[in-house]
């Protein structure tokens, strides 16, 4: 096949858990869980331009932080989606592949980063090498990489169910447009021992989801909802709670934990408002990583 281009680029969106709800743990001490996922308009970049081997060049203030070898989620994917062309005979329009990766989100910071590069990888290799693969085969390939990296891959809005292979997409008429201030304390938290510290694994589903993209209601329905993982995250990183009290003395209508954690997120009224109170938490925390975005 045709390469569609010498070079691809694809952002890795944030993934925000507005509610994420664990409701079992299967045999093989994997969790289900119930999760509401939508994607923030603020991400990494990765490009991938044609080569005869796979390289990886990783930029941005957390550079050094991040393995470059095979450890790199970005690395992971390039190896996965070349094992399964070989495996399935697909022809390559080149060996490899020079990858980019300019690093903006926090490192195990529960906004995805490594799953979200892993899924933009995924993209922007299925077109730099003219697999033309659709979606559901990148799913299915990214949840053999991490729970997260099936629902990075069309970053849409979606309920995640199962271990994160169970997606069900959610229309924008749906769902409304929320804007949010992401905000972590600089302080990385692991999800396995997050998991690990979670002690009651057998809780409720989400409710049913309003039937309308009425704003008031969906902040109502998340009222009712949960995120399983705080309390072990506030455990191994008590900063949390206070990240969330900020958000809220800055005026966010609701604020919560993402994912497994430490990136908090506050919902606001107005765009401005959320410019206005990451401004006034840049001011009194210089050292957390602040960011009024939107979901997308």
């Amino acid at each position: 096949m045709n390469s569609n281009t010498a070079a691809c680029a694809e952002t890795a969106h944030a993934k925000i858990n507005l509610a994420l709800h664990v409701t079992g743990k299967r045999a093989d001490g994997y969790h289900e869980l119930d999760s509401l996922v939508v994607f923030a308009d603020v991400g990494d970049q990765i490009s991938a331009t044609a080569a005869a081997k796979l390289s990886l060049t990783i930029q941005g203030g957390s550079a050094e932080t991040l393995p470059s070898d095979t450890n790199n989620s970005v690395l992971a994917a390039a190896h996965a989606l070349l094992h399964h062309a070989n495996t399935n005979g697909l022809e390559l329009s080149c060996a490899g592949a020079d990858l980019v990766l300019e690093k903006t989100l926090p490192i195990s910071a529960g906004v995805g980063g490594g799953s979200a590069d892993a899924a933009a990888t995924l993209r922007a290799l299925n077109r730099l090498w003219g697999l033309n693969l659709p979606p559901n085969v990148l799913e299915a390939i990214g949840i053999g990489l991490g729970a997260d990296v099936a629902v990075c891959i069309a970053q849409k809005s979606c309920r995640m169910s199962g271990i994160g292979e169970k997606l069900v997409p959610l229309s924008k008429r749906h769902m409304p447009g929320f804007n949010v201030v992401l905000v972590n304390p600089g302080l990385p938290v692991s999800t396995p021992q997050v998991f690990q510290a979670l002690q009651d694994t057998d809780q409720s589903a989400l409710p049913p989801l309003p039937d309308q993209s009425d704003r008031h209601a969906w902040l109502t329905w998340l009222e009712g909802t949960r995120n399983d993982l705080f309390e072990p995250a506030c455990r191994l990183c008590p900063d949390i709670e206070f990240v969330i009290a900020q958000l809220v003395h800055e005026g966010a209508q609701m604020a919560r934990m993402s994912g497994s954690g430490a990136t908090c997120f506050g919902i606001f009224d107005a765009s401005q408002n959320a410019v206005i109170a990451a401004q006034a938490l840049q001011k009194s925390h210089p050292n957390w990583w602040i960011c009024p975005t939107h979901i997308v």
